[in-house]
């Protein structure tokens, strides 16, 4: 019954994928209460969370023999979800090209330039592309951290288009103080520069 230590950009979903398991499985175990209580969101963990696995069981089916069956893998896919923005206005029904792991997926964004696409639940990243391929946006799946950690302020403020200059989770970066600047100003908040508890949580409501 092996604990894993989670690595940069894995989540309760994908480990549970990597091991056969539905992410519910380990998500719902009373082994991993603490870890629920204080992450909130199986998608959204921190490298060095502790991930209690318990031991695979084998299930058995007994079905009448000369006859052919169907089984259906429950828990796969998983969605991503995006919505592409211009100067805070949806992008609305615009046509793209979305390629997971060497697959291609087209389609249009909705009225709110809203996407949604299934994905292998161990997919690491995506790269979308928009006007013919014009422009391109590679996109980390699976690697957000948690909304009050460094580096998971700069990934929001880059994700929301603040350009933090640095994700390596130096908040004093020249660059990340400017961002979170432009971030509060635009929020009405206090203008610091400093990632203190109300631009983390607004950070963390406006990203979802």
């Amino acid at each position: 019954m092996p604990t894993i230590n989670a690595s940069q950009g894995d989540s309760v979903t994908s480990i549970a994928h990597d091991r056969g398991f539905f992410w519910e499985t380990l998500w719902n175990h009373s082994e991993n209460s603490d870890l629920k209580n204080k992450r909130k969101d199986p998608n959204i963990i921190s490298p060095g969370d502790a991930v209690f696995v318990p031991e695979l069981q084998i299930k058995k089916e007994s079905r009448p023999n000369e006859a052919r069956h169907k089984f259906k893998r429950k828990g796969v896919p998983a969605t991503l979800k995006l919505r592409l923005t211009r100067l805070d206005k949806p992008r609305a029904n615009e046509p793209y090209t979305l390629v997971i792991d060497g697959q291609l997926f087209t389609g249009s964004t909705d009225a709110d330039g809203k996407l949604e696409h299934p994905i292998p639940p161990n997919a690491r990243s995506a790269t979308l592309k928009l006007k013919q391929g014009k422009e391109e946006y590679p996109t980390q799946i699976g690697g957000l951290d948690p909304y009050d950690s460094p580096t998971g302020v700069q990934q929001r403020l880059n994700n929301l288009g603040f350009a933090p200059g640095d994700t390596g989770g130096d908040l004093e970066h020249p660059d990340t103080v400017e961002a979170i600047k432009d971030f509060q100003k635009k929020y009405d908040l206090d203008v610091t520069g400093l990632a203190d508890d109300a631009t983390k949580k607004k950070l963390d409501e406006v990203h979802v």
